[in-house]
């Protein structure tokens, strides 16, 4: 059987990445500008990235979907950036945020990599300081902190609830100097539509011009994919619509191992879905619950009365409510991690408790917050929230509790990576949120915008030198050879037979059928007998897809549903991967959560004598079903027990 090779150095946890760095390759300056790297990605992972490996010397081809990199999804970020300052001086560390990660991802993360994240986390905050980052600050002058859920320091960094986008900013301004410098080559709107490898290694790119349609071929050294998650395959969810999977897809179908695609994150703090016709979900960030108060009323009546419109939550008095979090979770209250607050949240509507016109909704009150607070406060904090929330609801949140529901958010499968970030084929890197490495099976808040720089700006441009240092006297590669034109001949041959099927059904027809397989049988909570019903449905669907779907328009010209099909036809394998794997894992654990393994208080219920390992999923072509191989999580300086947030 094949050995998975994590490349873990050896040493206490403390020191692995020291001793790494110590005893790594590197490449002198003058040899860095023969080496050609191709990084897929401009969100905070992939501009982070390619701004530091051109800095460093090396030639770098940065390609995105968007029109800018700033239209990146990294820029939705609300809440903010974990690090372990122990500034507020309330116990934080380096381990504390170790351990909450690998205790919050429920004990299925690599030790080594997750310490190697808390470590390197502080010099994030510095370099986004340098660069000009406007975090909130205190009146004294030091950077603000607040809590997020999954612990009880203030470890995040924050500014107002636009986090995401000012980082990003920052990764922009030193990308576009070394654009402005020569030294990268940005490609914007295009898209990575396969993967080109020579004797075995990443090699290059096909990429199809999304203006022309054109398909361009690209060669280099190593390809670095950092091109999000995959979540979109359920239709609904707060992704921007373009985000997709495409692209770590395309890796795994060359031979990259696919990890945990069964770890899919539902935050519980989102605006409930409002009708069949909508296309996206908003999220209202987790930082809200920092000062919001989340309940359900303590009658049926009052829920039922409310849903038909004849009682308003403000006539509730305080006696009638049910705060369930705080119940619950005495020790954490609303700042549980993400799957446990949005499973209470399920529970609470499945038991009838839900408010809302349907039922499927519960209450984030600040009322307690602006009395203790002041109006004032509370709008410095989370005023952009409030306005966004307004605006898409019609309702003042000030005065009346918003109302939230659970949503598709983040995957922390993704390509399978060794500690050096390298996926299964040699010269292929994965790094942010398309890789599945620091996560575990649920990711904490304000760990998203912490990995994708870490990655990016700290951990691999150490790591690619590894790789790279002897690469430097192979020659730069041609795109007239062979296994460019077969790549290109290929994805030519998908697109005609898609323009071809000239059916009856539109992209987005299917993709929202496919939404509703893979929230009923893959979603909040799965079983056996739903996740092989999923597979058949799955099936059928693909066949259904490829046989009956309508596609306007030309192949070879600006096209927007023929983008859309494209990566709808990966989304459809993407669930069939998702379904396999949450079958196979016979356990419940973080984000995902089997219906026939639970404690007697309805929480998940591991299995370590059984699945302590990362589902390390290998393609074996068209139609036949993947072979699983097995990583080992044999943890040295952590014991596993049972997540408790109730004291």
């Amino acid at each position: 059987m094949t050995q998975i090779n994590s490349k873990i150095p050896e040493g206490p946890l403390a020191e692995k990445w020291k001793n790494y760095k110590d005893h790594q390759k590197l490449v002198n300056p003058a040899n860095k500008r023969r080496l050609d790297i191709i990084v897929v990605g401009t969100g905070l992972a992939g501009a982070s990235a390619a701004a530091s490996l051109s800095e460093m010397g090396f030639n770098v081809l940065n390609f995105c979907i968007q029109d800018s990199p700033r239209r990146a999804h990294s820029i939705a970020a609300q809440g903010g950036i974990n690090a372990a300052k122990n500034y507020q001086n309330d116990g934080d560390s380096v381990y504390r945020l170790f351990y909450d990660t690998i205790k919050g991802g429920d004990y299925r993360a690599r030790e080594a990599n997750v310490y190697r994240l808390a470590e390197v986390s502080n010099s994030i905050i510095d370099q986004c300081v340098a660069q000009g980052v406007p975090f909130a600050r205190e009146y004294g002058g030091l950077l603000d902190n607040r809590s997020f859920g999954g612990a009880q320091v203030s470890r995040t960094f924050y500014a107002r609830g636009q986090t995401g986008q000012q980082l990003l900013l920052g990764a922009y301004s030193a990308l576009s100097r070394q654009i402005g410098l020569g030294k990268v080559k940005l490609y914007k709107r295009h898209e990575m539509v396969d993967i080109v490898k020579i004797d075995g290694r990443a090699r290059g790119i096909i990429a199809r011009n999304l203006v022309t349609g054109k398909l361009e071929r690209f060669a280099a050294h190593a390809v670095v994919v950092a091109t999000g998650g995959y979540v979109n395959a359920f239709f609904l969810s707060t992704n921007a619509m373009g985000s997709n999977g495409s692209a770590a897809w395309q890796c795994y179908k060359k031979g990259a191992y696919f990890a945990n695609p069964c770890y899919v994150q539902i935050h519980p703090t989102c605006i409930p879905v409002h009708g069949e016709s909508q296309s996206k979900l908003t999220l209202m960030s987790e930082s809200l619950r920092n000062d919001g108060r989340i309940w359900v009323p303590k009658k049926k009546e009052d829920a039922e009365a409310i849903r038909a419109g004849q009682l308003k939550p403000t006539q509730i008095p305080e006696e009638d409510r049910d705060y369930y979090l705080e119940r619950r979770y005495p020790a954490f209250g609303n700042l549980v991690p993400r799957d446990v607050a949005s499973r209470a949240a399920k529970e609470r509507c499945d038991a009838g408790f839900g408010v809302g016109n349907t039922g499927l909704a519960v209450y984030l009150d600040f009322a307690d917050a602006i009395n203790r607070l002041g109006k004032k406060v509370v709008e410095q904090r989370y005023g952009n929230l409030f306005q966004m929330y307004e605006k898409i609801v019609d309702d003042n949140p000030y005065e009346t509790p918003m109302m939230i529901f659970p949503a598709l958010h983040y995957a922390m499968g993704g390509l399978w990576v060794d500690y050096e970030l390298m996926t299964s084929v040699p010269g292929l890197f994965a790094i942010g949120e398309a890789n599945f490495s620091d996560h575990g099976a649920n990711r904490l808040g304000a760990s998203a915008l912490m990995q994708g720089l870490a990655d990016g700006y700290f951990v691999l441009p150490y790591t690619i030198q590894n790789y790279l240092a002897d690469q430097i006297q192979v020659p730069r590669f041609s795109t007239n050879l062979p296994e460019f034109g077969e790549a290109e001949k290929n994805i030519q041959d998908r697109i005609n037979h898609l323009m071809n099927i000239r059916g009856k059904r539109s992209v987005d027809s299917i993709h929202k059928e496919l939404g509703h397989i893979m929230w009923e049988h893959i979603g909040m909570a799965r079983n056996a007998e739903g996740l092989k019903k999923a597979i058949e449905q799955l099936k059928a669907l693909k066949q259904e897809f490829w046989t009956n779907v309508r596609i306007p328009g030309q192949g070879d010209d600006l096209n927007i549903e023929l983008e859309k099909a494209l990566r709808l036809a990966d989304f459809i394998e993407i669930g069939e991967l998702m379904a396999h794997d949450s079958l196979d894992r016979a356990e419940s654990c973080g984000g995902h959560f089997r219906e026939e393994y639970q404690t007697p208080e309805g929480e998940a219920l591991r299995r370590d004598d059984h699945f302590p390992y990362v589902s390390c999923w290998e393609y074996q072509g068209d139609n036949q079903d993947p072979v699983m191989l097995k990583e080992p999580l044999d943890y040295e300086f952590v014991v596993r027990q049972q997540r408790n947030y109730k004291n």
